[in-house]
């Protein structure tokens, strides 16, 4: 069987209209463009050699991992309604964003304990949750903010990276799948998603058969799993 972290690591840039005598009201948020994931530089490290055959076989693309970060599936519902509080909108913005970044479906949910200041320059905290993972999000208004005015702009920074499962295995296969020296894809059993510093190693790994293994006897080659900026990347083990 086989499952799917995506990692997320690009700020979000947002926009919230404001509704004249009516309190704030939801309005598209024009997001930071997003890259496809691509892996970062395999780096060396040294390791004794993986030999035991992890459980978790990768032998495909994982279904789960949508193409588009549009699809449907990727909604948060309900939407707040018009008029809703500024904060209100801005936690279920952030949601979809962690979903349209990850793009795999799952449950979420967010908090900005302090609310969201709407002042030039404020900077507020906010906690995204998906799978049971959280996720700290700085929120920080544009200095240009100005205090009745139609839009409101905002940059959502996160705090920690977001390795999910299923798009692990998916960046496994899409690496290593159609490398000729590359078979038996596999993985230890990961948590549905994990929450782990940027760029930091996430105590996981996977691994494949290579026949360069081993000194060029043949043997698995193993990678432990970081949280990179676009996505998770791969860090070979030796």
């Amino acid at each position: 069987m086989h499952y799917t972290k995506k990692i997320i690591g690009l700020a979000a840039v947002g926009i919230l209209a404001v509704g004249c005598g009516s309190g704030d009201s939801a309005a598209p948020i024009s997001s930071a463009p997003t890259a496809e994931s691509k892996p970062e530089a395999v780096q060396e490290t040294t390791a004794a050699p993986q030999e035991a055959t992890l459980p978790v076989v990768v032998d495909g693309p994982q279904k789960d991992v949508l193409d588009r970060s549009t699809d449907g599936q990727l909604k948060v519902l309900p939407k707040p309604e018009s008029g809703a509080p500024f904060t209100e909108q801005v936690e279920h913005r952030l949601q979809e964003q962690l979903l349209g970044r990850i793009k795999v479906p799952g449950k979420t949910s967010a908090e900005c304990p302090g609310g969201v200041t709407q002042k030039a320059g404020a900077v507020s905290t906010c906690n995204v949750t998906y799978e049971g993972a959280v996720v700290p999000y700085e929120v920080k208004i544009s200095d240009s903010y100005k205090e009745g005015g139609f839009m409101t702009f905002y940059n959502a920074k996160p705090l920690k990276g977001l390795v999910v499962a299923k798009v692990v295995y998916n960046q496994l296969f899409e690496q290593y799948g159609s490398r000729s020296d590359a078979t038996k894809l596999a993985c230890e059993e990961f948590p549905a998603a994990k929450a782990v510093d940027l760029d930091g190693d996430s105590g996981l790994t996977c691994q494949y058969w290579s026949k360069y293994g081993n000194k060029g006897d043949g043997g698995y080659e193993t990678v432990r799993v970081k949280a990179g900026t676009y996505g998770p990347s791969f860090e070979q083990v030796r």
